[in-house]
């Protein structure tokens, strides 16, 4: 893989880009996982949104992004919309799990 500097014309470029794309989706995959593994440890379906949690990492999400030399803001908007969606994603998990787990019944120990 060529760095940018590197790429000897348009394709090579939009060929490094989409391969950098494929990648960060899949991160966004796994950490959907991680997400959904989070559900277990709630207690809660307020807890699934955890807004103390979100505002600790958007200011992380803010420091990482001015050192990495990109505009906060951005960075900032692209976090608040991925964490809205995964927080329907997980209170979806969470509530199919509760219904899951009540049909179960509570655990009975001899």
């Amino acid at each position: 893989m060529p760095s940018p500097a590197d790429c000897s014309s348009l394709a090579e470029v939009r060929a490094e880009i989409d391969r950098i794309d494929r990648a960060v989706i899949a991160l966004i995959g796994e950490r959907a996982g991680y997400v959904h593994a989070a559900a277990r440890f709630k207690s809660s379906e307020a807890d699934v949104a955890a807004p103390d949690r979100q505002a600790s990492m958007i200011v992380a999400r803010r420091a990482w992004a001015e050192a990495a030399d990109l505009d906060p803001d951005v960075v900032e908007k692209l976090y608040r919309d991925l964490v809205a969606y995964f927080i329907v994603r997980e209170t979806e998990h969470w509530t199919r799990n509760q219904s899951s787990n009540a049909k179960q019944g509570p655990n009975v120990r001899d």
